[in-house]
């Protein structure tokens, strides 16, 4: 019970990453809020989250929405009684190198992580600290043929989680990433390649040394590691999770 009584808040947290993460954190003591577009899916993961009898937040919010960020990062403090722990997860997938595609990574892949940090910091300054972890992929560490605007938001993401470690060191605030490789579960970017694209999806499976995608729970296990003691001198990093593929 590494996060009994610590209070988490996931932007994302629906399915997924997001979802693996939350049930981590929950699995291990945590009071957690978790939001999603969908109130379907949030309602779902809310009652699963519940069954490991800690307190759990869950309401709707558009991250691409600035106003909806700010409203829910201090409704999900005031029901849990504070924040010790932020995970900025959720992406817009600006598949592309149009308008649309980067209008949804801007907002939501950036300015969402943005919104809700700078909410969330009355919160995780206190005398203990607190720990920001944003999820941004190895699209950012490397050029893509596919996913400009995704792969540029991302890059963004690892250059800001270092701006941010050391603007907030001083309040003792640690800022992390995890740039996850392809990871496939239900529901998400991966399966739905594995039926549309077939090529793709077995071009890329090849190209992961280990010969498999990587799990939400894989994510998850990185996130907890973060936010723990065990990571207390951690801070600006960018870890990479991805079974060897950046090194393809």
């Amino acid at each position: 019970m590494r996060f009994k009584e610590r209070r988490v808040v996931v932007m994302g947290g629906s399915r997924g990453i997001g979802l693996a993460i939350a049930k981590g954190f929950a699995t291990e003591g945590a009071d957690v809020a978790i939001c999603a577009r969908g109130t379907e899916g949030l309602e779902a993961a809310r009652l699963e989250l519940a069954t490991h009898g800690h307190a759990v937040f869950a309401a709707p919010c558009d991250l691409a929405d600035a106003a909806q960020v700010a409203a829910f990062v201090p409704e999900a403090a005031g029901a849990l009684g504070g924040i010790d722990i932020l995970v900025n997860n959720g992406s817009g997938f600006g598949m592309g190198d149009d308008e649309t595609a980067w209008a949804a990574s801007l907002s939501v892949d950036i300015m969402a992580i943005v919104r809700a940090s700078q909410a969330a910091r009355p919160f995780l300054e206190t005398d203990e600290g607190g720990s920001i972890i944003n999820i941004a992929s190895i699209s950012g560490m490397r050029a893509t043929m596919r996913s400009n605007a995704y792969a540029a938001a991302k890059a963004a993401v690892i250059n800001y989680t270092m701006s941010q470690a050391a603007q907030l060191a001083r309040q003792k605030i640690r800022v992390n990433a995890i740039s996850p490789g392809a990871i496939e579960f239900p529901g998400g970017i991966w399966e739905r390649r594995k039926r549309d694209n077939p090529k793709l999806y077995e071009a890329t499976l090849a190209s992961i040394p280990f010969g498999r995608f990587g799990t939400a729970e894989e994510i998850a296990d990185v996130a907890l590691f973060l936010a723990s003691s065990a990571a207390r001198w951690i801070t600006g990093q960018n870890i990479v999770v991805d079974g060897g593929q950046l090194l393809s």
